[in-house]
């Protein structure tokens, strides 16, 4: 077989993966631009019961929505309220890199973006990289949806 073809046969076993990435990719975007309309709406105590509703489509496996304020104090975690109230400015992830804070400069440069860090996945319960899509809400809170990017 030649060269081309290995390599033609090798894109395309890729492609289920670059393919369920990007999707996941647009799911983190809808569900961030979703919550941030319904922060605006409702206003973010009324509109975090909604994320943390499993029937209200904010959680959907994996993908949640998470708000902080801009000072990285955790306002509503959709899948783990134990957080919610939290100081997490201070939180580094498995390789020390302190997350929340790139959170916090993506949201207040006005422009939505990504932040990539390791993270416990809550189903295979191992390390796995992360990214985060993150929009600032207004101008007190910061809405965040992750998803597992090992695929």
């Amino acid at each position: 077989m030649k060269l081309t073809q290995l390599a033609a046969i090798a894109m395309l076993a890729a492609a289920p993966a670059v393919y369920a990435q990007e999707a996941d990719r647009a799911t983190a975007i809808a569900l961030a631009d979703k919550a941030v309309a319904n922060i605006q709406k409702k206003g973010v105590e009324e509109a975090c019961k909604d994320f943390a509703d499993p029937k209200a489509g904010y959680i959907q496996g994996e993908v949640y929505v998470v708000v902080q304020d801009m000072q990285c104090k955790m306002v509503c975690h959709a899948t783990i309220p134990r957080m919610n109230g939290k100081d997490m400015i201070e939180l580094k992830d498995a390789n020390g890199k302190y997350f929340t804070k790139d959170m916090r400069s993506v949201a207040q440069s006005g422009k939505p973006g990504w932040v990539d860090y390791v993270w416990p996945n809550p189903t295979s319960k191992v390390l796995e990289p992360k990214s985060a899509y993150v929009r600032k809400a207004d101008d007190k809170y910061m809405v965040s949806v992750g998803i597992y990017t090992k695929k």
